[in-house]
């Protein structure tokens, strides 16, 4: 990673950390033991790399990032409700997020279910609400209807009751990447849409080419996530590493090989940076950030 993506995505991280702990509930607040359990799920771990999508692409098309503290924390918030109910018994049964105890085994499955629900709520209460969002009443809505799209049964839930369903099953590559079109890339394309509607316009073929990008990307980070599984460990992951293979999840190195994988995610790389032939050096950022995505070691 440069220097100038490595400070830059330093800044972002750093920023949505203090936007997030602004914006969740006093743990000293009651209900004191939800409060707690969503402050300890959201904070002191996470790489905030949909947050830090938000910021980047906002950079890209000159939106200052106090406009997109909300959009950027509502995004957030679903990924950790996401996180919280996909640790659950009922569905991954993990006992490890983000390096510490999940949320279910922190306090107990009541409050984890309560946490996620809590959560969700609240991302859609800043798209509303949220004063650091100056564009339209109009604009808001879009915002939340993006949202609610990408979190729903056509979106990253949809994906998730597919994933359970495959489990044990051979997929095809079409299917494999239709699970995760929605499962992973639906949140991803939606922390890029949310940063295109803070402003008033942005240009129907500018707004589809950064969209194509996040498609890509979307993938990618599924294929570099399934190829860390195999590889990586549990220490560095801050998850159980091996995860999806004990459980007979279809993955892409199962369906292509590693180094299959492998190439299917530098693919993925090139088709992204094409997506943004259409602008200059304003998006280098998201350039740099898609290669980033496939080296990354966690």
């Amino acid at each position: 990673m440069n220097n100038a993506l490595k400070n830059y995505l330093s800044d972002c991280q750093n920023r949505a950390e203090r936007a997030l702990d602004a914006r969740l509930p006093p743990a000293a607040q009651l209900p004191q033991k939800l409060h707690e359990a969503m402050r300890y799920t959201v904070l002191g771990g996470g790489k905030r790399k949909r947050p830090m999508l938000t910021y980047c692409t906002g950079k890209t098309l000159g939106i200052a990032p106090e406009a997109l503290d909300g959009p950027a924390c509502a995004v957030e918030f679903i990924h950790v409700y996401s996180l919280i109910h996909d640790d659950l018994p009922a569905m991954d049964d993990d006992d490890l997020r983000r390096g510490k105890a999940t949320c279910h085994v922190a306090y107990d499955e009541a409050t984890a279910i309560l946490t996620g629900d809590a959560l969700q709520a609240l991302a859609f209460q800043i798209l509303a609400h949220d004063p650091s969002i100056t564009t339209s009443a109009a604009k808001r809505l879009q915002m939340i209807t993006v949202l609610a799209r990408a979190s729903g049964s056509q979106g990253m839930v949809g994906g998730q009751a597919i994933d359970l369903e495959s489990v044990g099953k051979a997929l095809t590559l079409p299917e494999l990447e239709n699970m995760h079109i929605h499962k992973t890339g639906a949140l991803i394309r939606a922390s890029i849409q949310l940063a295109t509607l803070a402003i008033p316009e942005v240009q129907p073929d500018i707004a589809s080419k950064l969209d194509h990008y996040a498609k890509c990307i979307g993938l990618s980070f599924q294929v570099k996530d399934d190829i860390l599984d195999e590889e990586s460990d549990t220490v560095t992951l801050g998850k159980t590493q091996g995860k999806d293979q004990d459980n007979d999840k279809p993955t892409y190195p199962a369906l292509l090989g590693l180094e299959g994988a492998r190439q299917k995610a530098r693919e993925l790389h090139e088709q992204a940076v094409e997506s943004l032939n259409v602008f200059g050096g304003e998006a280098d950022l998201l350039r740099a950030l898609s290669l980033y995505i496939i080296e990354r070691d966690h």
